[in-house]
């Protein structure tokens, strides 16, 4: 099964009323299309994302003092956030709780994307050090000797990642998020290269103005077209994150493609239980200060429009 095929990046708060889903986390439906860009900025690292739904979040790291540190900015970094304490404990106590699954009696897939900020090598191999400790290592997706054996979370390094020091070792437990400039990872082996990334200004020149030039628009179906053949997934980043017509143009284009949308660092994902039927999705550029109808299951807000989940 492809993981997270497309992916929604969701750059601001996750808003939601903790019982919408605290007391009944059962009836969380996962999200495949669900990112949290830069998770740890919510006020509930990775708990945020998990009451949503999302079935990808994002930890930026920082090698200091031998402890791997969690932040955008040097700056940001504190005493205590650490990767072990905001994302793989909790991860932990989350799948054994649900006997082996991140969501319960849901076999999701789940992406931890960790972006290596600072000394690459040196960064990678700490946090190798950390997803092969007893307590952590089977949570992890597997590659060994050629095979890839599933587990509830795949890691998935991205940022100053160490190619050769990765493709080198015959037992591993991340994965390489790969580029499209400059790069051939595009259509290559999954088992290396699960995830393929880039900025959207690098590629395309189209920024969401009238219509997307059919040699653009080509062009991208036929990047994801070549990177599901190989069973991989297609993440943009830096599309425009402003609200305004643009950016829903854009999204609408990344969504039909099957890829990585972006949102604005002020948007905002709510979930919400109401019913027992079908759900609905609301996909606004503005949250509504108002629950849909009863008949609606859950619903989020975003930057497109309504539609069924």
């Amino acid at each position: 099964m492809r993981l997270l095929l497309t992916l929604l990046t969701v750059t601001g708060l996750l808003v939601a009323p903790a019982a919408a889903t605290a007391d009944r986390p059962d009836r969380v439906r996962p999200l495949a299309q669900a990112h949290a860009h830069n998770d740890y900025e919510h006020d509930r690292p990775l708990h945020d994302a998990l009451d949503h739904g999302f079935t990808s979040v994002e930890a930026d790291i920082y090698l200091v003092g031998g402890e791997l540190l969690v932040g955008h900015d040097p700056q940001d970094l504190a005493p205590g956030r650490t990767l072990r304490a905001l994302y793989l404990e909790p991860l932990r106590d989350r799948v054994r709780a649900n006997h082996g699954k991140v969501y319960p009696g849901r076999p999701a897939p789940f992406q931890l994307l960790i972006d290596l900020k600072n000394t690459g090598a040196a960064t990678y191999t700490q946090l190798d050090r950390e997803l092969r400790d007893p307590r952590y290592a089977f949570l992890f997706t597997r590659y060994t000797d050629g095979k890839v054996k599933g587990g509830p979370v795949t890691a998935v390094v991205s940022g100053d990642r160490p190619r050769d020091l990765m493709a080198a070792q015959r037992d591993r437990l991340a994965f390489y998020d790969g580029r499209l400039v400059g790069a051939t990872d595009l259509g290559g082996d999954a088992e290396f290269v699960p995830l393929v990334s880039d900025n959207w200004t690098k590629v395309f020149t189209w920024t969401g103005a009238g219509t997307m030039p059919a040699a653009e628009r080509d062009r991208l179906r036929s990047i994801v077209a070549t990177a599901h053949a190989a069973d991989q997934r297609v993440r943009f980043w830096a599309t425009p994150d402003q609200p305004g017509p643009e950016r829903t143009a854009i999204w609408r284009e990344l969504a039909a493609a099957g890829v990585t949308t972006s949102t604005p660092t002020t948007s905002r994902v709510w979930r919400r239980s109401c019913g027992r039927t079908r759900g609905c999705t609301s996909t606004t550029s503005t949250c509504p200060t108002t629950p849909p109808p009863r008949r609606c299951t859950r619903w989020a807000c975003g930057p497109t429009a309504w539609r069924p989940t």
